[in-house]
C-alpha cells in the first residue's frame, strides 16, 4: 500500500464539485481511498481520521489531494485522474455566436436584470453571500439565501432592505423552497394543492410536505424563511412577508407554519397578523409543551376536515434475546429540525440528551461531539459544513460516525434520518443501508444487539423513490418510519423507557 498527500496552494473549488472529484478518483484503477478537498479545519480532521498525515501550513484556500493506492504505480494513475477531473470542472463553455448574450453577466444583479428574473438563489460562502443578496435585492428580485454562516445583524439588515424593495429574503440557511411548483434547494416532489407552507426550518418543511402528501393533500407553495426568522432578534421579518404573499395567492386556502422552537412573543404577533389577513394558519412549531411535527400536521388536517392516515412504518424484527444491550441512544442526523424534534422527544422520557443543537449549555457536546450517554448530533450544523457539502449531499462524516458508535458497547440504539428529494444524494439509501448492515454486524460479532431506527422523509415521486429506499433499509435490518416523531419514540421504546 502507498500513501500520497500533496498540497496545491490557492487552488479553490467548491465543496460539491470536489466531492464528485473524490468519488471519480476513488474509482480509478489501483486507488483504494481518495480525498480531494479544500484544507479547512473540518476537512483536515477528516483526513487525519482516514489515516493521512496533513501537510504543514495548509489553509482553507489550499487544495489537499490525499490518495491511498495499491502500489506506487497507482499513485500516478490517481494523480492523473485528479488532474482530469479538475480540468473538467474548469473547461470553458462552448463558444457562442459573438452576440452580447454570449458574454456572461459580471454580477448577480446584472444577471437578474438581463433575465428579468423575479427570484435569485444565492449559494456562496457566507462571507460573500450578503453582498450578492444586496445586489439581487437592488435589482428587484427576491432571494433564496441557501448560504449559512451569515450573521444575525446581516440577516436583519437584508430582510429590512428586502421589505423596503417589496421582495422577500428566504434565509439565510434556507434549504428548502417550492415556488409555483418549482423546487429550490432540497425539496420533495409533492402534488399541487391548497396548503401554503411557511417554514423557519428546512427538513421540518420537508417532513411536513411529505406527511401532507401521504395524506393526499397537496402544497401550493413552500416558502422557507431561515431557521432564525422566528427568533426575538429577527422578529419574523420574512415570515410576515410570506404570510402576506400567501394571503394574496388564489391557490392557497390555508397555511402551515413550521418552525424550530420559536420566540413566544414573535409567534403571538404573527398569529395576530395572520388573523388580520384573514388567513387560516395552523402551527407546527417545536418546543416544550408543543405537539411534535406529526401531531401538528394531524391536528391541522383534522381541523381542515381531512382524516389523518396511518403513516408508513416498517418495524424491524426483534434482536435475539441472548445478545447484550447498551443503554444509550445515539441519534445521528443530517436534518437539523429532525434532530431537534428527536432530542426533545427523547429527553422527555430518557432525561438529559447531549447535543450540538446549541440551546442549553448544560447539555452541549464538546468539539469531539462524543458522550458516554444519550446524544443527538446534527451533522448539518454550520460548524460542520464550512468547506464541506451538506450531509444530505455528502454523508461521509455521518457514515464514519455510525461505524464509531457501532463499536461502542454503550450504544443501545442508533437513530438516523434520511431525507430524499431534489438536491439530495442520488442513492442515499444504498449507502446508508450498507452502513447499517455493517454496524449491526460489528455489534453482533461482539455479542451485542444494535437496533437501528431510520426516519425516512420522502415520497414515491422523489427521484430516489420512498418505497424503494424503505425496502433497502428494512432489508439491512432497520426499522423505517415516515414520521420522524414516530421513529424517535420507537427508538426510545427499544431502550425500555426511563433510565
Amino acid at each position: 500500500m502507498t500513501v500520497h498527500v500533496e498540497l496545491r496552494r490557492g487552488a479553490y473549488h467548491d465543496s460539491v464539485s470536489l466531492m464528485q472529484v473524490s468519488r471519480t478518483v476513488a474509482g480509478a484503477h489501483g486507488v483504494e481511498a481518495a480525498q480531494v478537498a479544500m484544507a479547512t479545519e473540518l476537512n483536515l480532521d477528516v483526513l487525519r481520521g482516514m489515516g493521512f498525515d496533513v501537510p504543514d501550513g495548509a489553509g482553507p484556500n489550499d487544495l489537499v489531494v490525499a490518495l491511498r493506492t495499491r502500489d506506487e504505480a497507482a499513485v500516478a494513475t490517481g494523480i492523473a485522474a485528479v488532474d482530469d477531473a479538475l480540468a473538467a470542472l474548469s473547461a470553458p463553455a462552448a463558444a457562442g455566436d459573438g452576440t452580447d448574450d454570449d458574454v456572461p453577466p459580471a454580477t448577480l444583479g446584472s444577471a437578474v436584470r438581463r433575465a428579468g428574473a423575479g427570484l435569485a438563489l444565492v449559494s456562496v460562502p457566507g462571507a460573500h453571500a450578503v453582498t450578492e443578496t444586496y445586489d439581487a435585492i437592488a435589482a428587484g428580485a427576491s432571494v433564496m439565501l441557501f448560504s449559512d454562516n451569515v450573521s444575525v445583524e446581516d440577516e436583519v439588515a437584508l430582510k429590512d432592505a428586502a421589505a423596503a424593495a417589496d421582495v422577500i429574503v428566504m434565509g439565510p440557511d434556507c434549504g428548502t423552497a417550492l415556488v409555483g411548483g418549482v423546487a429550490l434547494g432540497f425539496a420533495n416532489v409533492v402534488s399541487a394543492g391548497p396548503v401554503g407552507i411557511v417554514a423557519a426550518s428546512g427538513t421540518g418543511a420537508q417532513q411536513a410536505m411529505c406527511l401532507l402528501d401521504a395524506a393526499g393533500v397537496g402544497v401550493s407553495h413552500c416558502l422557507g424563511v431561515g431557521g432564525r426568522d422566528l427568533s426575538s432578534a429577527v422578529g419574523g421579518r420574512s415570515t410576515r412577508q410570506a404570510l402576506r404573499a400567501l394571503a394574496d395567492d388564489a391557490s392557497t386556502e390555508w397555511v402551515l407554519l413550521v418552525s424550530k422552537p420559536p420566540d413566544a412573543t414573535v409567534l403571538d404577533d404573527l398569529r395576530r397578523e395572520a388573523d388580520a389577513l384573514g388567513l387560516r394558519v395552523h402551527q407546527a412549531t417545536l418546543g416544550d409543551g408543543r405537539p411534535d411535527l406529526t401531531a401538528a400536521v394531524e391536528q391541522a388536517l383534522t381541523a381542515e376536515g381531512v382524516e389523518p392516515p396511518q403513516w408508513p412504518a416498517t418495524p424491524a424484527a426483534p434482536e435475539p434475546d441472548e445478545l447484550t444491550r447498551g443503554q444509550a441512544l445515539r441519534g445521528l442526523f443530517c436534518g437539523g429540525t429532525l434532530a431537534e424534534e428527536a432530542a426533545l422527544l427523547a429527553a422527555a422520557t430518557l432525561g438529559p440528551v447531549r447535543s450540538n443543537l446549541g440551546h442549553d449549555p448544560a447539555t452541549a457536546l464538546g468539539s469531539d461531539l462524543r458522550s458516554d450517554g444519550h446524544l443527538v448530533v446534527d451533522f448539518g450544523a454550520d460548524e460542520l459544513t464550512r468547506g464541506r457539502a451538506h450531509p444530505m449531499i455528502d454523508p461521509t462524516l455521518r457514515t464514519e460516525r455510525i461505524a464509531v458508535e457501532a463499536a461502542d458497547p454503550a450504544c443501545g440504539v442508533l437513530l438516523l434520518d434520511l431525507v430524499l428529494g431534489h438536491g439530495s444524494h442520488p442513492d442515499p439509501a444504498g449507502e446508508l443501508a450498507d452502513a447499517v448492515r455493517s454496524a449491526r454486524e460489528t455489534a453482533h460479532v461482539d455479542g451485542r444487539a444494535l437496533p437501528v431506527v431510520v426516519s425516512l422523509t420522502g415520497t414515491d415521486a422523489d427521484p430516489q423513490h420512498f418505497t424503494r429506499c424503505a425496502e433497502a433499509l428494512a432489508a439491512a435490518g432497520a426499522s423505517v418510519f415516515l414520521s420522524n416523531a414516530a421513529a424517535a419514540r420507537h427508538a426510545v421504546d427499544l431502550l425500555g423507557g426511563p433510565r
